[in-house]
């Protein structure tokens, strides 16, 4: 089955085109031109969708806006932004949201489907995989993969999103040692610049604010020009 794809464009000679292309390079895209159509469209059959492609210039509300509501909906929608506007702030502001990518106008046909592949192929490996267990015990703290909570002493405290989970897993794997900035930026975001670095750096934040429920002196570290390392003490 072809993966599917939400696409947002209101530039009619513009969306039909990408449409168009998407389609020969075996992608199943439902197109809309505005955030309202996108959202409904987004309600009712939102687990067939693999990537909602969204152009923040919409004519009723901005792609921001839309891509808040997808994520009050489902906050482990995968999407990512397609716009003319290259300010520095609305790119930090699509990825800290947590949008896969953002790509700025005029872009390669060629260069966005192979970055469309990659984000599909990650969330394919994401759902695939079997974990060999649904929770993670870490001091008094216990993260559950399933229902993405995350419990202390047994009561649960608060919810987590899908990549602070990913993140959070993967650093207590390799707890105790580096973890190297850019090995994590490859694995979860597909590539090494310095946005995607920031929206890293956002993520690593959130995780120390939840980590502060632990009794145990559990901690992130930084290992300054390197990454990060999960201190965990021997006990646990």
């Amino acid at each position: 089955m072809n993966p599917k794809l939400l696409y947002i464009e209101d530039e009619v000679d513009l969306g039909n085109v990408t449409k168009q292309y998407l389609e020969a390079m075996n992608f199943d895209v439902t197109w809309c031109l505005d955030g309202k159509s996108a959202y409904q469209e987004y309600l009712r059959q939102e687990m067939a969708y693999s990537l909602v492609i969204i152009d923040i210039q919409l004519p009723d509300f901005n792609g921001f806006d839309l891509a808040q509501r997808i994520l009050t909906h489902d906050r482990n929608a995968y999407f990512l932004f397609l716009t003319a506007r290259k300010e520095k702030q609305d790119r930090l502001l699509g990825l800290d949201m947590g949008a896969m990518d953002y790509i700025t106008k005029p872009f390669d046909i060629d260069e966005l489907v192979l970055r469309i592949r990659n984000i599909v192929r990650r969330k394919s490996v994401v759902m695939e995989a079997e974990p060999v267990t649904d929770t993670i015990e870490i001091g008094n703290i216990t993260l559950n993969k399933e229902s993405l909570s995350l419990s202390v002493d047994g009561r649960v405290k608060t919810t987590v999103t899908l990549r602070e989970a990913e993140l959070l897993e993967y650093l207590y794997t390799h707890r105790n040692t580096i973890v190297k900035r850019e090995d994590l930026l490859i694995r979860f975001w597909g590539e090494n610049d310095y946005f995607m670095g920031r929206s890293l750096d956002v993520f690593i934040s959130r995780l120390r604010k939840l980590l502060r429920y632990s009794s145990s002196g559990i901690r992130i570290e930084n290992s300054y020009g390197v990454g990060f390392i999960l201190s965990v003490p021997s006990s646990e």
